[in-house]
């Protein structure tokens, strides 16, 4: 896979470099491009940025910086034998960013990001490159950051441990939080490791008992605790077929019941916000 992305803080991607995405590169799994769009500027500030049309606070990121630096990138990324690229426009005004996304952008072949400051980009310039390739306009939370380099940071990491052969176990990410099929869509619960016993705190004595089918359960169950607790609305989203018997009897304990209308069984919904914990 290509990645280029077109920043005015390059040092910002410096975290590329290390960790797992790092290692990709170093494999060459990943192809990273980071670029200064300061380059694609013609005035002695090198100014990217101007004030807004109709008004208001702050600056808008200039079109003609953008234009130039994204027509130079194509250009060289097919002159190299690159395929098939897709925008990936950082913005919180975007559609939220999800592993089924993640999973979405992973199996192209080549990603465009262009992180922005100020109040954006100029949107002439995604209208453009909309009509030319697949334009994602991705949000990584309901807040407002500096900039999307963080966001950048964040969409590549859950991208890149997709790729095949980047993980040590290939089915290291299939039971995710948020992973297709994983687990209904819930959250996963808590996790181990040695030394059994520390500061006072001992290891669910199931998961010493060696008994797969007893150590499957609890795992399901912490499951559907931690997500009850942080994230109630996956379970509210969940199939009615997502889950089995046992599923429903722990449900119904920390304060679930299913639709009474649906057939053979509904969605379920909050008897009470009074959760055990």
């Amino acid at each position: 896979m290509r990645l280029d992305v077109v920043t005015i803080f390059p040092e910002y991607l410096e975290p590329l470099n290390v960790s797992l995405v790092g290692k990709a590169r170093a494999r060459g799994q990943l192809n990273v491009h980071v670029h200064d769009l300061r380059r694609w500027t013609h005035d002695r500030h090198h100014t990217v940025d101007d004030t807004p049309y109709g008004g208001g606070p702050g600056m808008v990121m200039k079109t003609e910086p953008w234009g130039e630096a994204l027509d130079d990138i194509l250009a060289d990324g097919y002159e190299t034998g690159s395929s098939a690229p897709a925008l990936v426009v950082p913005t919180p005004s975007g559609r939220p960013f999800t592993q089924k996304l993640a999973v979405e952008l992973s199996e192209r072949p080549w990603l465009v990001f262009t992180p922005a400051r100020y109040e954006g980009i100029d949107r002439r310039v995604i209208d453009e490159y909309a009509t030319r390739i697949p334009v994602y306009e991705v949000s990584i939370g309901d807040y407002v950051l500096a900039g999307g380099e963080a966001a950048v940071l964040v969409v590549t990491e859950a991208v890149a441990r997709l790729l095949p052969g980047v993980l040590g176990n290939v089915e290291s990410h299939r039971d995710d939080s948020f992973a297709p099929g994983a687990m209904a869509n819930l959250l996963e619960g808590p996790v181990y490791t040695k030394p059994p016993a520390w500061r006072g705190r001992d290891i669910p004595e199931v998961l010493l008992s060696g008994h797969h089918g007893r150590i499957a359960r609890w795992r399901r169950d912490e499951a559907l605790k931690r997500t009850t607790a942080h994230r109630p609305d996956l379970i509210e989203r969940c199939e009615p077929t997502a889950f089995d018997r046992k599923d429903r009897e722990t449900l119904f304990v920390l304060g679930w019941a299913p639709d009474p209308d649906g057939e053979p069984y509904g969605r379920f919904w909050r008897r009470t916000r009074d959760v055990e914990e």
